[in-house]
């Protein structure tokens, strides 16, 4: 039978695939609040039936935190992994909502019908794309398009504590020669994407420490040291006038981009003038001899996150604060040691305080940057099936955030992994009122279809 049969049935089912899809979103699986705890395994435990409707032999897994679901079927002598996440973020503020954000629904807008609830783009709907995928190869061919190994993690919105050890009890079952995951989105509206660039982060939390006390600004300004505009000048070095980061050893292991792939950030035509328009900007204030995609994809940096001290209430209080705190954040790319970037950091900035004055840290964790190994076959063989779907160019673009698990299955599987995602800019992803397009998730499907149908 054919991939045309496939397709077809794709379409066909496709208010079955909502149907699903809408009673997967009524659960409330918010990871990060124990409120929710008891939501979170209804979740896993609604997939893992789902998984074993399909023929996989499906499990959710206990971990300290929410349960994994790993499943395993079909055959063949590809071995191929896909990973998504079933929690999602706190809906707050409720009050932002156009509606209960658990009680999910399919819309019309200006932009055409959308499925309107928490997760439905983040990452419950892109999860489904590749479930729904396999469901109409099994209807059609009467079996599993492949050797295939599900993963599917409960604590992805919440700093995903248990996934390094249980990747690293359950390597043996979980390695595969590739690992798909579906938490990325397109290009613009309409350009299907493989993400080949994943920046890293590191997070510092730091307080100053001056006098022992507040103290009265008339009795000890100028002549006691004022914590906040110590940080204040220090935090302001961090960058010169052309944008670039003057922590000694920063720019360590950083390697220019590939002509070809230059070349193909150029050709997607980013209007960098309304990317900083649609916030109110107009200026790129990042190094000043990069364009702003390649800022966002491809550099480094280094940013102040919060700062405060003093006295910030009502009214108005002459204090001169004893403390003064901020936070940091620094995106990472290919080649930065992130343990090597902190102690730098930390010594930078110790070497510029006053002798009398002193720094307490607190790590906020992190990971290194990802670069996918797009000269494997798959990529191309991916590329040309997005394409096909979408009558669009698919692109190999970078990430300006984060996704730690494309890294983890290399660290710690020893595997690579394709970032192959449906979803839009305007998702609204981690905000109030949610939304996931309907021809997104429909395509989605049909791409991923396509894309088993090369890779196996």
């Amino acid at each position: 039978m054919s991939l045309d049969a496939v397709l077809s049935r794709i379409d066909t089912d496709l208010p079955q695939a909502l149907d699903r899809l809408l009673e997967l979103l009524r659960i409330p699986s918010i990871s990060t609040d124990p409120a929710y705890k008891a939501d979170c395994a209804k979740a896993a435990d609604r997939l893992v039936e789902d998984l074993k409707s399909l023929g996989f032999e499906a499990a959710s897994r206990p971990t300290p935190g929410h349960p994994m679901v790993v499943a395993h079927g079909g055959s063949g002598d590809k071995h191929l992994l896909f990973y998504g996440h079933y929690d999602v973020q706190p809906v707050d503020p409720l009050n932002l909502w156009e509606r209960d954000p658990f009680d999910p629904e399919i819309q019309d807008t200006a932009k055409g019908r959308v499925i309107r609830g928490r997760g439905s783009s983040d990452d419950k709907g892109q999860l489904m794309t590749f479930l729904e995928a396999c469901r109409a190869w099994k209807a059609i061919h009467g079996t599993l398009p492949g050797k295939l190994t599900i993963f599917l993690e409960g604590e992805e919105e919440s700093g995903s504590p248990s996934l390094i050890p249980f990747m690293q009890e359950n390597a043996a079952e979980l390695k595969a020669d590739i690992a798909l995951i579906c938490d990325t989105g397109l290009f613009g509206d309409n350009t299907p994407a493989i993400t080949t660039m994943l920046r890293g982060l590191l997070g510092e939390e730091l307080t100053v420490h001056a006098a022992k006390k507040d103290l009265h600004s008339g009795s000890y300004g100028g002549a006691a040291a004022n914590p906040i505009r110590i940080l204040a000048k220090i935090l302001g070095n961090m960058t010169d006038d052309q944008g670039h980061i003057t922590i000694p050893t920063f720019y360590d292991g950083v390697t220019e981009l590939p002509d070809n792939i230059r070349a193909q950030w150029q050709s997607l035509a980013f209007d960098h003038a309304k990317f900083l328009g649609d916030v109110g900007l107009s200026i790129p204030v990042g190094e000043q001899d990069r364009t702003p995609l390649e800022m966002i994809w491809s550099r480094p940096t280094a940013e102040i996150n919060g700062m405060w001290g003093g006295y910030t209430g009502d009214g108005f209080k002459t204090v001169l604060p004893a403390q003064a705190h901020a936070k940091i954040s620094f995106r990472l790319v290919a080649g930065q040691n992130p343990d090597a970037i902190r102690d730098n950091f930390r010594a930078w900035f110790e070497a510029q305080l006053p002798a009398d004055c002193s720094v307490e840290w607190k790590g906020h964790g992190n990971s290194p940057a990802g670069v996918m190994a797009i000269g494997n076959p798959a990529f191309e063989s991916a590329r040309q099936a997005l394409t096909d779907e979408w009558r669009v160019p698919a692109a190999y673009i970078g990430c300006g955030g984060s996704i730690p698990i494309a890294g983890y299955f290399k660290t710690y599987l020893n595997m690579d992994a394709m970032l192959i995602g449906f979803g839009r800019d305007d998702d609204q992803i981690h905000s109030p009122n949610e939304k996931y397009d309907l021809e997104c998730f429909h395509k989605g499907i049909r791409s991923w279809a396509r894309i088993l149908e090369k890779l196996i």
